[in-house]
């Protein structure tokens, strides 16, 4: 993942959320304790986190709160979200190949913060399309390399966009029940030496 397949998972993303700031934005999000509302500023959130995360380096830089208010305007949540998607992805086209960060799960490189946020918009989209009543499936493509830099041990020849929603618990396939746990792989690749933890 690069800084360009963020860009376009991000307008993807925010092309889909601001064609829907008409609908009632505090409706509950299913099966999360999130709204509409929360579930777009928490993109917000996340790019912007990833973006000071990969930029401090390692080890994690706890300075600062910052958090985007999901009490604002539609509108302005989708602008934040694409504010803070061109951010990271500036970041992430300005650091070196083999520059870390922080995150719970590991040290991302730049490839892997860019997936994390790709993860993030994608599924996250989905939840909120949900809770507004209505469908979100992005192109295969984008969900095809997000799914293979952040699970690499998912199967081959699945089509990738339930595959991702599955490997983030968000359904349930044929023969695989919904998952109540899992991990990403956010360092590099070269460093996967087998299944991902769960928890």
């Amino acid at each position: 993942m690069d800084a360009s397949a963020l860009r376009r998972v991000g307008a993807v993303c925010s092309g889909f959320l601001a064609g829907h700031t008409g609908a009632d934005w505090s409706a509950p999000v299913p099966d999360l304790d999130w709204t509409v509302r929360e579930v777009v500023a928490h993109l917000g959130d996340t790019s912007l986190w990833y973006a000071t995360d990969l930029a401090a380096g390692p080890p994690e830089l706890s300075t600062a709160e910052v958090k985007v208010r999901p009490d604002s305007a539609p509108e302005d949540l989708v602008r934040t979200v694409s504010a803070h998607v061109a951010l990271l992805a500036a970041v992430v086209e300005a650091s070196p190949a083999d520059a870390r960060g922080w995150h719970p799960w590991g040290e991302p490189d730049p490839a892997g913060f860019a997936a994390m946020a790709c993860d993030e918009l994608l599924v996250h989209t989905r939840d909120a399309a949900l809770g507004l009543g209505v469908e979100f499936t992005p192109p295969a493509e984008l969900a095809e390399a997000t799914l293979r830099r952040l699970f690499p041990e998912t199967p081959d020849g699945g089509d990738p966009w339930p595959e991702l929603l599955w490997c983030n618990g968000r359904l349930e396939l044929p023969g695989r029940p919904r998952r109540s746990g899992w991990r990403w792989h956010c360092s590099p690749l070269a460093e996967w030496n087998g299944p991902a933890a769960t928890r």
